[in-house]
C-alpha cells in the first residue's frame, strides 16, 4: 500500500507557460522495493475549507452566486489533471509534480484564484486542494518477479496551496497582468480602434474605451444591450 503527502509546492521558471512544482512524498512498505509507478494525479480545489472576505465574496459572484447561497453552490472545482513516471525506490521518495497552469479567465479555477487576496490571515492566505491518485505500480514479487498492482482508488492527500504561490507563477510570466481571450473580430477591432487613435499600448487602450463609456452616461431605458445581429461573430 502507497501512502502519499504533498509536502510543498512552488512556482516553475523555467516553464513556457505558467506551471507549479507540487512536491510529492511516496511511502511505500520497507519489503515491496517499488521499480517504477505510472503515476496519475488529479487536482481538486475545496472552496469550502477556506474563509472569504467581502472584497473576495464580491468577485467570485460570477462563479458561486450571492453569498447567501454558498452552502448550495460552494462545490469543487478541477485545478488540473496531470500524469508522471516515478522511479524506482525503497520505503519511500520524494518527486515533483508539475502542473500547467492558465491565465484564462473563462476557467473556472483561474477565475477562482484570481479572485483572492493573497495577504489575507490565517486560512485565508491558503486554497485547500485534494490531490486524488490513480496507476499502475510494478514492485518485486516472489524471487527476482516483478509483479503489477495498481494504486488504492481511495489514495489522496491534502494541502493547503498559498494564493502567493499561484501569483508567483503567474509573474513569473505576465508580471503585474493578466491575460483575456478574445474573439478575433474583437481583437481585430481594438487593433484598428488602436491603429486609428495611434494609442501606444492596449491599457490605454482599454482606459479611453472605459472613458468614453462613462461619459457617454447610462444606456436609455429599455435600450437593448446587445449587438445588431449582422455586427456579432460566431456564437
Amino acid at each position: 500500500m502507497l501512502r502519499f503527502t504533498c509536502v510543498g509546492a512552488r512556482p516553475e521558471p523555467f516553464a513556457a507557460g505558467p506551471a507549479l512544482l507540487f512536491r510529492l512524498r511516496i511511502d511505500a512498505p520497507e519489503d515491496r522495493p517499488v521499480h517504477s509507478i505510472a503515476l496519475r494525479c488529479q487536482i481538486r480545489i475545496e472552496p469550502r475549507g477556506r474563509a472569504y472576505t467581502p472584497a473576495e465574496q464580491a468577485r467570485l459572484g460570477d462563479l458561486f452566486g450571492e453569498p447567501s447561497r454558498w452552502g448550495e453552490t460552494l462545490n469543487p472545482l478541477q485545478l488540473a489533471t496531470v500524469g508522471l513516471t516515478v522511479r524506482g525506490f525503497t520505503g519511500s521518495t520524494e518527486v515533483d509534480v508539475p502542473v500547467p497552469l492558465t491565465y484564462d479567465l473563462d476557467i473556472a479555477a483561474t477565475k477562482y484564484f484570481h479572485g483572492l487576496e493573497a495577504d489575507g490571515s490565517g486560512s485565508a492566505r491558503d486554497v485547500p486542494l485534494l490531490l486524488l491518485f490513480s496507476g499502475t505500480v510494478y514492485h518485486s514479487g516472489a524471487g527476482s518477479g516483478i509483479q503489477l498492482g495498481l494504486v488504492d482508488w481511495h489514495a489522496e492527500a491534502q494541502f493547503r496551496l498559498p494564493v502567493a504561490t499561484w501569483r508567483a507563477a503567474m509573474d513569473e510570466h505576465y508580471p503585474g497582468g493578466g491575460w483575456v481571450r478574445l474573439h478575433r473580430s474583437t481583437l481585430d477591432a481594438l487593433l484598428a480602434y488602436r491603429s486609428a487613435h495611434a494609442i501606444p499600448t492596449w491599457d490605454d487602450t482599454v482606459e479611453r474605451l472605459l472613458k468614453e463609456v462613462a461619459s457617454s452616461g447610462p444606456p436609455a431605458p429599455g435600450a437593448s444591450q446587445r449587438a445588431p445581429a449582422s455586427e456579432e461573430g460566431p456564437p
